[in-house]
């Protein structure tokens, strides 16, 4: 393969693929690591978006989830004993944060559903003000308490696979950089089969399928469409919960203003370019975090050669900036035309049903001879 490097021009991309290929295993767990809060982002909208509901305001409930996990976590880590217990390293503050925060996102989710369903409100604007929201209060709470601010209640730690499962051939550093994960992390891949399986083979799969598509029809076979939309709307909710107490009380233990960093636009994306599947969102996400570990190898081990020096040379912003670069071109329709819900980000009236009294008018009376 390596004459391949010697062509003209070309041989550059050959190189790339072909040291891409050998850092890989190197960088998978990086990069794995980078889409779990993007891959739960994505699930709520997924979640939303398969109902009927737009939900653009995913970057607010991760922020004020993530806030909420981490102060919750530290306050209880000073009233509760914080032995850590477990291979995750679990603790009862890390708990009591982790629920703190999915009941925080729900929390919003149903004000998003108040919002888009109820009050049929536009849901672009309902989305935008839980963004600008959560950026407001988070910052502003985080500034009251940031020269009295509790000790850290530490964060969850990673599975501990033993090395008779990671120094597998070929399949060795997959299993690493998938299952030794967190408690948060894990359950994202648990999330992502489960939620695959129940969209196509379940009952609730094919009642939102059929209220995202066609809610008249729904209702017409007894669907409860309004019911369906709320609780998709809301279960959407714990999955920005997750995603949010995954930055501060998995990835790392503490918090910082906007430190979702527009996380809940790229799961937005991941989920367009995922084609409304959790599989198809979950491959989208591992893309999008994919220039994190490049760089990352680029630091550490950057291939031979005159590639070598200019991939040195790239600023780091630029690797930085990558996931949004994408994020434009596929939001632009670069990589193809993705085809959503038919019914998503339409409100949903339901018809009344009156019974209609017809009276019949008399026949006037025949006149004339027989």
């Amino acid at each position: 393969m390596e004459f391949l490097y010697d062509l003209p021009a070309i041989g550059y991309v050959f190189q790339f693929i072909g040291w891409l290929i050998g850092v890989l295993p190197i960088i998978a767990p990086t990069i794995v690591a980078a889409a779990v809060p993007i891959g739960f982002g994505a699930l709520c909208g997924f979640m939303n978006e398969r109902s009927g509901v737009i939900n653009i305001g995913i970057e607010g409930m991760m922020l004020t989830a993530a806030f909420v996990a981490w102060w919750t976590a530290s306050l209880s880590a000073q009233l509760v004993p914080s032995t850590a217990f477990g291979p995750f390293g679990m603790s009862l503050p890390l708990l009591i944060g982790l629920a703190a925060a999915i009941g925080a996102a729900m929390l919003v989710s149903l004000v998003h559903a108040w919002l888009s369903i109820t009050v049929r409100a536009d849901q672009i604007i309902s989305g935008t003000i839980i963004n600008i929201f959560a950026v407001g209060i988070t910052g502003y709470l985080n500034l009251l308490i940031s020269q009295t601010a509790p000790p850290s209640a530490g964060q969850f730690r990673g599975l501990g696979l033993p090395s008779a499962l990671t120094d597998l051939p070929l399949v060795g550093w997959l299993i690493d950089a998938f299952l030794d994960q967190g408690p948060i992390g894990l359950g994202l891949i648990i999330g992502i089969v489960v939620m695959q399986i129940l969209l196509f083979r379940s009952r609730w799969g094919l009642r939102t399928r059929a209220v995202g598509e066609h809610p008249e029809a729904a209702e017409t076979v007894g669907i409860d469409v309004i019911a369906m939309r709320y609780r998709n709307v809301i279960i959407g909710g714990v999955f920005a919960g997750l995603a949010g107490a995954y930055l501060t009380i998995e990835f790392g233990n503490s918090f910082q203003g906007e430190m979702t960093n527009g996380r809940g636009f790229i799961a937005l994306a991941a989920l367009i370019f995922g084609r409304w599947t959790p599989l198809g969102l979950m491959g989208a996400s591992l893309l999008f975090t994919a220039s994190e570990g490049i760089q990352r190898a680029v630091r550490f081990g950057p291939p031979e050669g005159p590639l070598g020096d200019f991939l040195s040379a790239i600023p780091t912003q630029f690797y930085g900036a990558l996931p949004y670069l994408i994020t434009i071109i596929v939001l632009a329709g670069v990589v193809g035309r993705s085809i959503g819900p038919a019914a998503v980000g339409q409100p949903y009236v339901r018809e009344k049903r009156e019974r209609r009294r017809t009276t019949v008018p008399a026949q006037p009376a025949e006149t004339g001879a027989a």
